[in-house]
């Protein structure tokens, strides 16, 4: 995917939370809830303003880092050889963000939305994604599983990433039937960070093993 497209995707994804905010405001009250503690209970409120204002400087961000690190990555460790894979992992990340603010922004206008499921099969779906391109990724300094000992040797890299794909992919879909089998929001928490930790650890198993 080429810079303009991913720029106008990213354009698009605002238009759409700006809309969505428009369309939603004369429904809202002053305060609405933005944030649900690990039990589900609300613990955190903020003004419609801000609450689709932080959710569009995060996608605006992410926009201009999926344009930038290409270009300012060093040599040795360019993005630019998978840059098309880097940006659907970008978009993906805006595309999470997007849905969880529409989420938000539907509870606070009083229109149900459970935001933990919305959030945790968000996130479920977020790792899966990036576990279907995990094992694309080359040698950089900014995506990916990036230990000493797979920034130190490309074969440790490239087992890495192939093995992580898998995690990543199996811990997104439990996540998945995890929340709508009801399960609380740390067991996703707790699968998910086991996801990212699982090929930490195997990068350095495996380069033990390759020396």
């Amino acid at each position: 995917m080429n810079p303009v497209r991913s720029l106008l995707l990213s354009a698009l994804f605002l238009l759409m939370l700006l809309a969505a905010y428009l369309w939603l405001l004369p429904q809202m009250p002053t305060v609405i809830p933005t944030h649900w503690n690990a039990q589900g209970q609300i613990n955190g409120y903020m003004t419609p303003f801000k609450a689709v204002a932080a959710p569009m400087l995060v996608i605006a961000g992410l926009a201009l880092l999926t344009i930038l690190l290409p270009a300012i990555s060093p040599r040795g460790y360019r993005i630019k050889p998978f840059a098309s894979v880097f940006t659907i992992v970008m978009l993906a990340v805006q595309a999470f963000v997007l849905v969880t603010a529409f989420g938000v922004l539907l509870n606070g206008a009083g229109h149900p939305m459970h935001q933990p499921l919305v959030t945790t099969v968000g996130l479920g779906l977020l790792w899966m994604v990036m576990g279907n391109y995990m094992g694309k990724l080359r040698k950089n300094f900014f995506a990916g599983i990036r230990t000493p000992w797979t920034l130190a040797n490309d074969e440790v890299w490239e087992r890495t990433h192939r093995m992580a794909g898998w995690v990543f992919m199996l811990a997104g879909l439990v996540t998945v039937i995890a929340a709508f089998a009801g399960a609380p929001l740390m067991v996703a928490i707790y699968v998910l960070v086991g996801a990212a930790l699982i090929p930490a650890i195997y990068s350095y198993v495996i380069y033990q093993w390759l020396q």
